[in-house]
């Protein structure tokens, strides 16, 4: 059994620790040459102290006084590559948006700043990371939202309606973990479906996959919805009409922790820009995704899912830098 109460209080420091003590902070939950894989604009940080300058500094220094919020916090053995151990969650980062943030500017008010992680662990320490957070969130937040359309429900992520998502000293589940096997079948039978209907086998109704009272909770542009055709309206149909072509895999990482559980690839979906998506229209491009899921059981079925994808790095495949739209935007509306 693995206590992870040391790790999830080293992350919390990386934010509240003093400016002299950040390094002795990074130094206590992660290997010096881990690699920490960051969502765009951060990208690749080869070694802790990288990570510390690219981003939890900038953060630091953009928001004065931070914390984290997780609401999820998991571990598990990987089944994609057994015998590593891998912990995961996702929350925010809260405080008061002071200063100018990667050209973001300020509006001095309360911000929660979602993000996802995935940890790779070789003797109690981080020896890759992998994170994605919602910049056009953070975004919408300011008041320069850079994508025309929001197809669900923007919201803050909650944490499982169980109120039991913080799993410190569960230890790695076993790779036969019934709530994995179950994600593991539904991502099966999701692979294919009707083109006319976008249906596929087994999702809902009695006896499938998802609970009748599913929730889905996507990231800044998507939005989150209630219901499996909540889901279909609001997401998957969007989704498969902009990228039909789609196929996924290729994940680093995918495990199971009692309810719960994870998987992520980077990328995890390849295919082709052949429909608009989110008022950008086809390009006709090859395109990757990055994408974080996490899901929760009840009654043998899936009740929630949590979901988030890189849209900067998608959407600069594209042709479109959502960071450049944001502070034209911003420039409009602070001229009008």
């Amino acid at each position: 059994m693995t206590d992870l109460t040391p790790l999830i209080q080293g992350l919390n420091r990386l934010l509240t620790t003093g400016d002299d003590d950040l390094n002795e902070a990074m130094a206590e939950i992660s290997h010096p040459d881990a690699d920490w894989y960051w969502s765009d604009p951060v990208g690749h940080c080869a070694g802790a102290q990288a990570s510390l300058e690219r981003l939890f500094q900038p953060l630091r220094s953009a928001f004065g006084h931070l914390h984290r919020r997780p609401e999820l916090f998991i571990s598990g053995d990987s089944r994609v590559h057994p015998g590593e151990t891998w912990v995961s969650g996702f929350g925010h980062f809260v405080g008061n948006l002071q200063a100018p943030l990667f050209g973001l500017q300020p509006h001095h008010h309360l911000v929660f700043l979602r993000y996802g992680e995935f940890y790779r662990l070789v003797d109690g320490k981080i020896a890759e990371a992998r994170i994605i957070v919602d910049w056009v969130d953070l975004m919408r937040q300011l008041g320069c939202m850079p994508l025309p359309m929001e197809l669900g429900t923007e919201m803050l992520f909650p944490g499982p309606a169980s109120h039991d998502g913080i799993r410190l000293t569960d230890g790695p589940g076993a790779q036969d973990n019934a709530t994995v096997l179950l994600v593991e079948a539904m991502l099966g039978d999701l692979k294919a479906f009707d083109p006319d209907t976008f249906d596929s086998a087994g999702q809902s109704g009695e006896g499938g996959y998802w609970h009748r009272d599913m929730l889905w909770y996507g990231p800044g542009g998507i939005g989150s919805n209630l219901s499996y055709d909540g889901f279909q309206k609001d997401h998957r149909i969007p989704f498969l009409t902009a990228f039909p072509d789609r196929v996924g895999g290729q994940h680093y990482a995918r495990f199971g922790d009692g309810p719960y559980a994870c998987s992520s690839g980077w990328p995890s979906i390849d295919a082709t820009h052949g429909g608009d998506y989110l008022g950008v229209p086809a390009t006709n491009r090859a395109i990757t995704m990055r994408v974080m899921d996490w899901w929760r059981v009840e009654d043998g079925q899936l009740i929630e899912n949590w979901v988030l994808i890189d849209f900067v790095h998608l959407f600069g495949q594209l042709g479109v830098d959502l960071f450049e739209r944001a502070r034209e935007r911003a420039s409009t509306d602070a001229r009008s």
